[in-house]
């Protein structure tokens, strides 16, 4: 069943505040906010509970502790290099990230307050203005483990950073540091550390505070430019599936677990 209630959530947390905006925290800070199987579900399905409440006006989500979010939990991704039917509800839940953002009426900003990766990664750079600590540093690292950029990155980085950039950074799966992703159009905006949070509640005060048609309606015809690439994030989703069951992404995984350099099947022998 769909989650339609703030309640439902177990691994995100809610402020909601009088003046209109909702404070959702990645809460699992003992993993740096590493997504399992329930976390990313909840982070598609939260943008339509949010838009069904009558307070809530625009919505700042950041992460618990010392990271934004460190991406898929492990054991997850193992789940999914062996097992078809966990594949396919990542699969719908890796759309759902990118889709129900995408499509929600309510606008998002996003306080990237340490390291982002993977879904947490989407959710920080989907949102309509991204706040970046200046120590704070992001990657789509998913040619590191061994499967392609999917996720949001082929949909979403060319746009913000343009082509060259967007395939460096994929290709590499190099970190980007806060004043480099401001640098690029990564993030709308870095700033020191503790300011990250108070400036993106500052950000959607504003909004909030504005007109909601107005707002959500420029949000909705903006949105336009992102949902003409649908076609190619769909298809990066998919080979990033495929990929999964692969013997690069077991060998990725056990690299990441093992602390060494991967020696991926289908690169060449040394």
């Amino acid at each position: 069943m769909p989650l339609a209630d703030y309640a439902d959530f177990e691994h995100l947390t809610f402020d909601r505040r009088p003046d209109g905006v909702v404070l959702v925290t990645l809460d699992r800070p003992e993993v740096l906010n590493a997504a399992n199987v329930r976390m990313h579900r909840e982070m598609a399905e939260v943008w339509a509970v949010i838009d069904a409440d009558p307070d809530a006006r625009v919505s700042v989500v950041t992460g618990a502790g010392r990271a934004f979010s460190a991406g898929g939990d492990l054991d997850m991704i193992a789940e999914i290099t062996e097992d078809y039917a966990a594949l396919l509800e990542q699969w719908r839940d890796a759309r759902g990230i990118v889709e129900r953002m995408l499509s929600a009426d309510k606008p998002v900003v996003s306080a990237i307050n340490g390291v982002a990766v993977g879904a947490g990664l989407a959710v920080a750079l989907m949102a309509d203005i991204s706040i970046m600590g200046e120590s704070a540093r992001v990657s789509d690292g998913h040619v590191r483990l061994g499967v392609a950029a999917g996720d949001h990155a082929a949909l979403l980085w060319p746009i913000l950073c343009g082509m060259a950039k967007a395939k460096y950074y994929l290709l590499t799966a190099d970190f980007v540091y806060g004043p480099e992703a401001e640098r690029i159009g990564l993030v709308t905006k870095c700033v020191p550390d503790d300011d990250v949070l108070p400036e993106a509640l500052a950000v959607a005060q504003r909004l909030a505070a504005g007109s909601a048609t107005a707002v959500q309606w420029t949000r909705r015809v903006m949105n336009h430019w992102l949902s003409q690439a649908l076609p190619t994030f769909g298809e990066s989703v998919a080979l990033e599936m495929l990929g999964f069951l692969g013997p690069d992404a077991r060998e990725g995984l056990a690299a990441v677990r093992e602390r060494r350099d991967p020696k991926f099947p289908s690169a060449p022998a040394p």
